[in-house]
């Protein structure tokens, strides 16, 4: 329960929107954190309170702004559809500029270390679900045995915004799914949450310890962009990574299109200063 005037409501909303936890937890954190550090109901802040909060926050990086700035809309835009406010005072902050992206996969040498790295069975899976059927750490968390049709085979995937998509299983996961239950969580909580699956956040950090532990740099989430760039790297087409990757939009997809470091290095290595063989050394006296 937050102590600010509609936010409770907003928060119960979402949750009849089928949002995930996440979503909504980092939403209202937002919303609260606004509404503390101005001093005001944040159903009630007007467009020069947001601008000078969101300015006083110079350790964000432009990503998070993006980010914030989108919960901003949906909360004032939620309060407009509900007869709790006329204007929407975002009209007058603006929108940032979406900092440009590119995938950041783990490299195939950090991958092999990763997975022959000593660590608990499930966990292994968790990460050969992640790089070869590009999963998310939160979609993972939620796989229970009767979401695999091992006649297909395939997998059904409950991803943002609660849409399920079924994904084609790589052999791999097919043995992983002869030794997981058939039904029930995959990956259960601890005795703290009985009968529920694992929390994302608690996938991520169980990946990501394992990851350290190994010396491979990134995040979880680059087991999955490994998937989607190895995918286009062997010759898939981008309409079906696009199907694999289960993005709504190919533009997301495009993102795994860009020159990877390694064509890049080669490239550069190529360059040849004397070329001209004619020339003298550089810096010599004409």
């Amino acid at each position: 329960m937050t102590n600010f005037m509609h936010v409770d409501d907003w928060q119960v909303w979402q949750h009849a929107s089928r949002l995930s936890e996440l979503t909504i937890t980092e939403r209202v954190r937002v919303i609260t954190q606004l509404g503390i550090e101005t001093g005001t109901d944040p159903a009630k802040v007007t467009p020069i309170q947001i601008v000078r909060w969101l300015a006083s926050h110079s350790e964000w990086s432009d990503s998070t702004m993006c980010t914030y700035h989108s919960y901003l809309r949906r909360w004032f835009k939620w309060l407009q559809a509900q007869g709790l406010r006329e204007d929407d005072p975002m009209v007058k902050v603006g929108t940032p500029r979406l900092p440009e992206r590119e995938p950041r996969p783990v490299s195939d040498i950090h991958l092999a270390k990763l997975i022959t790295t000593r660590m608990h069975k499930r966990t292994r899976f968790a990460i050969l679900i992640a790089c070869l059927a590009g999963l998310r750490v939160s979609e993972i968390a939620r796989i229970k045995g009767e979401d695999v049709d091992l006649s297909g085979p395939r997998m059904r995937v409950l991803g943002k915004r609660g849409k399920q998509q079924s994904v084609a299983m790589h052999p791999l996961l097919v043995d992983i799914a002869h030794q997981m239950p058939s039904r029930g969580w995959w990956f259960p909580a601890n005795s703290v949450r009985p009968g529920e699956h694992m929390l994302g956040k608690s996938m991520s950090q169980m990946i990501g310890r394992v990851m350290q532990r190994a010396g491979v740099p990134g995040t979880p989430h680059s087991l999955r962009h490994w998937f989607g760039t190895t995918l286009l790297l062997e010759g898939a087409d981008i309409r079906t990574v696009q199907e694999l990757m289960r993005h709504s939009s190919i533009a997301s997809t495009q993102l795994y299109t860009m020159v990877p470091d390694k064509p890049r290095h080669e490239a550069i290595g190529r360059l040849d200063p004397f070329r001209y063989k004619g020339s003298g050394p550089i810096g010599s006296a004409a």
